[in-house]
């Protein structure tokens, strides 16, 4: 008589919030070896979107929502970027009226409605016994909400601004400063042939490790982030300096999309928010770009100078993972079966000093991850600020949380 091998489980994965490069690796690395440990996997479409459309009726088919992962499925998605199983920025616990369902329509007619009940209903549904969920803050914060209430999951941190709490990196940070980089150096020669001040906007909407980082890789001159309000007049300054010090007569600065003025706040592209309560961050850059031209001639003899303004947005976002964004995916994949096997759930897995780790996943919503201004930013020189670089984690200040 034939063997029968039983299946030890099923475990679902979901990916919320922005696209970064290493998702599709981390999908992946969780798949293959889930299987290998005997487990059936099931990837949740559209993140959080996908457990409050679920339709529970076995005559119906589900693939809206979920999708059955096979070695052969992950194996060739595994090397692109974005997110095969697609995204949303959906809060189930904060659904406007608009968004329910059509089939929950009838049953919840708030203006905003808390769906987590059908979250945990839909959750039964599909027979998941541990749910591996792969995001930011915001797509972990519900995380922690869903663990509270019982249910088995593992958390996998990713953001390009690399600010969730708990772990020195988040999936998708290495790309980001690596694109970033590398498009900074490429503008200079625009920079460059027209003696210019370049303005570069970058992401960052609380923390500015991806502004900081690039600036001291010498990507920029300077670099304005959201933990530290500056002035107009004292970037103008330095800028004009630092163009006149060098030969080709042009000078860099990085602008986090968060960062704010002195007397000024964020800057958004519209007053919409999203379900997490985050209105459209963009602008700023162009603003900085605005003011610099105005006020450059206080500093240039009289004479204003030109101003380059070019926000990098999407195209740090886009594309295939870096190495790092290849590898740690994979560790963190096979960390999250770690701790299934082990029958440990409510932690995220992380990278700390250098070593991988899993903590509580509640660190993720008890505080907020930063950049420490007193000892990573000079506030005068607006430039990342380091004395020594012995012990640190490899990208520098982001083991502080």
């Amino acid at each position: 008589m034939a063997s029968v091998k039983r299946i030890k489980g099923t475990i679902g994965i979901l990916t919320g919030g922005g696209d970064v490069p290493g998702l599709n690796p981390a999908i992946r690395a969780v798949t293959i070896r889930a299987i290998s440990e005997g487990f059936r996997v099931i990837g949740i479409r559209r993140g959080w979107k996908g457990l409050i459309s679920c339709i529970r009726d076995r005559k119906l088919p589900q693939e809206e929502s979920l999708q059955v992962l096979t070695e052969e499925i992950v194996n060739k998605m595994g090397r692109t970027g974005g997110t095969f199983l697609h995204t949303s920025r959906t809060r189930p616990s904060h659904v406007p009226k608009d968004e329910v369902p059509e089939h929950l329509r009838d049953r919840y007619t708030d203006a905003i409605n808390d769906l987590t009940e059908e979250v945990l209903k839909n959750i039964d549904f599909m027979g998941i016994d541990y749910l591996v969920t792969i995001g930011g803050d915001d797509t972990l914060s519900y995380s922690v909400h869903l663990s509270q209430k019982g249910l088995k999951v593992i958390a996998i941190p990713k953001t390009m601004d690399n600010d969730v709490p708990g772990t020195d990196y988040c999936i998708g940070f290495s790309t980001c400063i690596t694109r970033t980089i590398e498009m900074t150096h490429s503008l200079r020669t625009t920079a460059g042939s027209h003696e210019r001040i370049l303005v570069i906007e970058v992401f960052g909407r609380y923390a500015g490790f991806t502004a900081l980082l690039p600036t001291m890789a010498g990507a920029a001159n300077r670099c304005v982030i959201p933990e530290h309000r500056f002035k107009i007049d004292l970037l103008t300054e330095l800028l004009v300096r630092d163009r006149f010090t060098n030969p080709s007569h042009y000078s860099v600065v990085l602008v986090s999309e968060g960062a704010m003025f002195e007397q000024g706040e964020m800057i958004f592209t519209k007053e919409d928010t999203d379900p997490y309560g985050h209105k459209k961050l963009g602008g700023i850059g162009d603003r900085v770009s605005q003011m610099i031209q105005e006020t450059s001639a206080k500093f240039n003899a009289g004479r204003k100078i030109n101003v380059i303004s070019q926000r990098l947005g999407y195209l740090v976002r886009c594309g295939n993972p870096d190495a790092i964004d290849s590898v740690v995916p994979m560790a963190f994949g096979n960390l999250a079966l770690d701790l299934i096997l082990n029958h440990s759930p409510g932690k995220l897995v992380s990278l700390r000093n250098g070593r991988y780790d899993d903590v509580p996943i509640e660190v993720v919503t008890s505080m907020k991850k930063v950049v420490d201004t007193e000892k990573y930013y000079n506030c005068d020189r607006l430039r990342p600020n380091y004395e020594s670089f012995k012990s640190k984690p490899l990208f520098i200040m982001t083991s502080d949380y």
